[in-house]
C-alpha cells in the first residue's frame, strides 16, 4: 500500500452533518446582530479562495509568517526537542506544516486537524509524499470543538501543538481564552504549542490586506452563502449582499460582514429571515494583539510564553508552556 493511501486509509472524518450546519446558521442569524459562523468558509472552494487570498499582494500575514517561520525554526526544534507528534490546528494547505516537520528532529507523528475534507486530504497526500516516515494521522473535524486525537504507533516525547496564521485572532475573547484553555488540556503539562499571531500594525495596510484589489477576499467571503445554499438549501441571491471588512482601531480587529443591499427574505429550513437594506452579517473576527492583550489571555488560559519571535510587518510566533 502506497504511503498516500495510508495516510487516507487514516482519516478520522468528523465532517459536520446537514443538521448541524442548518442549526448553526438559524441560530446565528436569530441573533442581533446576525451572525454566520465562520467556521463554514472552508468548504473545497473557500479553501481554494483562501489560498488565492494568501497570495495576493495585499495579504501580508502568510509571507511574513512563512520568511519568520524559516528564520525562527532551527530554535522551534532545539526549543521542543525530538520524537513530538505535532497536532495542527486547521492546517489548510500544510506549507507552513512542511516546513515545520522538516525542521523538527525525528517527529512521530502528525494530525492536522482541519474541516475542509477536501483541502485535508490535498496536504496529507503532499506531505505524506514528501516524509514518508512520519505517520500520518488527519482528522476532518471542527477544532473549536472535543476532538478525540488518534495514537500514534510510537509513543511520543511531548506533543506540539501547531496554530499558525493568527487564526485565534478570529475568536472573540472569551471564547480564544477557551480554545487556549483546551489547548492546554490536549498538550498536557509537558507539551508546547506554537502559535501565530498578527500584531496592531498601520490600520490602512491591515484594512487592505482583507479587501484585494482583485476582490479574491470579497469572492471567499460570498461563497459562504453559495455553500450554504447547496447544503442546507438556503436561498440566499449573491447579488444582494456585499462583502465589507473594517479595522476597529479600538477593538484591534478586523470585522468582516456581509451587508444585504436591499430589503429582502431569505429562507432556511422552513424559516424566513427579513434583512433590510444596509443591514449586516458578521461572518468574521480578525483581532491583532499587543504583548499585553496576548499575555492576558494566556494568564487566564494557564499558558505562558517559552520563547518568542517578532517580524516586520509585525508579525510574532510564541512557543507556549503550561503554567
Amino acid at each position: 500500500m502506497s504511503t498516500v493511501q495510508t495516510a487516507r486509509d487514516a482519516l478520522t472524518d468528523l465532517t459536520p452533518s446537514r443538521e448541524r450546519i442548518l442549526a448553526d446558521v438559524v441560530a446565528g442569524l436569530s441573533r442581533q446582530p446576525r451572525q454566520l459562523p465562520s467556521t463554514y468558509f472552508y468548504d473545497a472552494a473557500g479553501s481554494a479562495l483562501f489560498e488565492q487570498i494568501t497570495r495576493t499582494p495585499e495579504y501580508y500575514p502568510t509571507r511574513t509568517e512563512l520568511a519568520l517561520l524559516q528564520r525562527c525554526l532551527p530554535a522551534v526544534a532545539r526549543a521542543v526537542g525530538p520524537n513530538v507528534h505535532v497536532v495542527e490546528l486547521g492546517s489548510g494547505s500544510g506549507r507552513k506544516t512542511a516546513l515545520l516537520l522538516a525542521a523538527l528532529v525525528d517527529p512521530v507523528a502528525y494530525t492536522p486537524i482541519e474541516i475542509s475534507r477536501a483541502a485535508l486530504l490535498a496536504s496529507i497526500d503532499r506531505l505524506a509524499v514528501a516524509l514518508p516516515e512520519v505517520e500520518m494521522l488527519p482528522v476532518c473535524a471542527d477544532f473549536t470543538r472535543p476532538v478525540t486525537l488518534p495514537e500514534p504507533e510510537r509513543e511520543p516525547a511531548r506533543r506540539l501543538l501547531f496554530f499558525p496564521g493568527s487564526t485565534l485572532g478570529n475568536f472573540e475573547r472569551e471564547q480564544a481564552v477557551n480554545l487556549l484553555r483546551a489547548m492546554r488540556r490536549t498538550m498536557g503539562d509537558d507539551g508546547l504549542a506554537l502559535v501565530g499571531i498578527d500584531l496592531d500594525k498601520d490600520p490602512v495596510l491591515v484594512e487592505a490586506a482583507y479587501n484585494d484589489a482583485d476582490g479574491v477576499t470579497a469572492a471567499f467571503t460570498l461563497n459562504l452563502l453559495r455553500r450554504l445554499n447547496r447544503e442546507i438549501g438556503s436561498d440566499f441571491d449573491l447579488t444582494a449582499f456585499r462583502h465589507r471588512a473594517r479595522y476597529s482601531t479600538s477593538a484591534l480587529r478586523i470585522e468582516t460582514d456581509l451587508v444585504s443591499q436591499r430589503l429582502q427574505e431569505v429562507r432556511i429550513g422552513g424559516q424566513v429571515f427579513v434583512f433590510q437594506a444596509g443591514e449586516p452579517i458578521r461572518v468574521e473576527y480578525s483581532h491583532k494583539y499587543n504583548d499585553a492583550v496576548f499575555d492576558a489571555l494566556l494568564a487566564e488560559a494557564g499558558l505562558a510564553i517559552a520563547a518568542r519571535w517578532d517580524t516586520a510587518p509585525a508579525y510574532g510566533l510564541r512557543l507556549l508552556r503550561a503554567v
